[in-house]
């Protein structure tokens, strides 16, 4: 399928652009002032996305880091504790906006390489209550765990891990910005999944392929504290209908062909498993992600690489210190998986 310029594009499953189906939606959608709550479109989209997650209410947001920030706010308080994975999302990639912004001390703790926090671990890192101490409110996890190999987190871990947290009274923050690829790995229904989770926010603008956008999901005493700090932000949008109407389409279909884009991840893995020079350091792929890092001794550098695919018309870029990350999405179809290996397979050859 390609992009309209023929590009294969493999960075990130954010690079997808809107379908036709969105664009005439979106061109098509009926509007009004959302801070007002006079949206329609936006009401749709915010009503049929608690439905999807069997939740109470939820907030459209600009953007999946805006949606984790409302929520680390809305749990918490200035000099509360917000406990995380050093692999996860709003550890590497948030721009530190818990401390900056909301003022929220972050404690983090590794991630195993199933992208689980241990539960000991969990235990220990909960604070004593103590005048010293800043006070525990929340814990994150991420599924599916984008750094750990895009590995879903089971329904069975979600529940041992919310059965600590109740006798703590730590809330549950789920940062679902691929929670549908998660679901379709697992093969269990998405609200089944996050039922543990007091807040989950998850990306529309991602594999789902709308052009901006995320949506926080929580009780409807949550959501209306979190419209109110989304707003605090500067994310209190109007006429988002425009944007909402691609929402809804994501929400739709799109969730239901996510299975192609993990089909295709493993005919990408196993295109180029058998590459010598190649090892896939975090396992055979579980949802749309494949990660590969360079073995040791090679005379091509991992910038030399990304030039060279680049010279084919295929993106690519590096997810650490001589590791490339694969993601497949919407508009990477079987031509490109079988070009890509082609061109992949040869870079260590010429």
């Amino acid at each position: 399928m390609a992009f309209e310029n023929g590009i294969i594009d493999l960075r990130s499953d954010t690079v997808t652009h809107p379908t036709k189906e969105m664009r005439a939606a979106m061109a098509e959608a009926v509007v009004g002032d959302d801070v007002y709550g006079e949206d329609p479109t936006v009401n749709e989209l915010e009503k049929k996305s608690a439905e999807l997650l069997g939740m109470e209410d939820a907030l459209f947001t600009a953007s999946g880091t805006m949606g984790n920030l409302i929520a680390v706010m809305t749990h918490c308080g200035r000099g509360d504790e917000a406990i995380m994975g050093r692999q996860g999302h709003t550890f590497l990639h948030e721009v530190g906006n818990m401390s900056a912004v909301g003022g929220v001390f972050a404690q983090i703790i590794p991630n195993q390489p199933d992208g689980t926090l241990q539960l000991t671990d969990i235990k220990d890192a909960i604070r004593s209550e103590d005048i010293h101490h800043p006070e525990t409110k929340l814990l994150i996890l991420e599924n599916t765990q984008n750094n750990c190999g895009g590995v879903p987190l089971t329904k069975k871990y979600m529940r041992d891990v919310k059965n600590l947290l109740v006798n703590h009274e730590v809330a549950l923050h789920m940062d679902g910005a691929r929670i549908f690829n998660a679901s379709e790995a697992l093969e269990i229904d998405p609200a089944e999944l996050v039922a543990d989770a007091d807040s989950i926010m998850f990306c529309l603008s991602k594999g789902l392929c709308a052009p901006v956008g995320s949506m926080l999901c929580g009780s409807k005493e949550f959501i209306k504290e979190a419209r109110k700090i989304r707003k605090q932000l500067g994310g209190g949008m109007r006429q988002a209908g425009i944007l909402a109407a691609a929402g809804l389409i994501s929400i739709g279909p799109m969730i239901k062909r996510l299975n192609e884009d993990h089909d295709r991840a493993k005919k990408l893995a196993d295109g180029i498993k058998n590459i010598e020079e190649v090892e896939l350091n975090k396992g055979y792929p579980q949802s749309n992600m494949v990660f590969v890092k360079l073995r040791e001794g090679l005379d091509k550098s991992v910038e030399e690489i990304i030039t060279e695919m680049g010279n084919e018309g295929i993106r690519i870029s590096d997810s650490g210190p001589g590791e490339f990350r694969f993601v497949t999405h919407y508009w990477i179809d079987d031509a490109d998986i079988k070009k890509f290996i082609e061109v992949f397979s040869t870079v260590f050859t010429a």
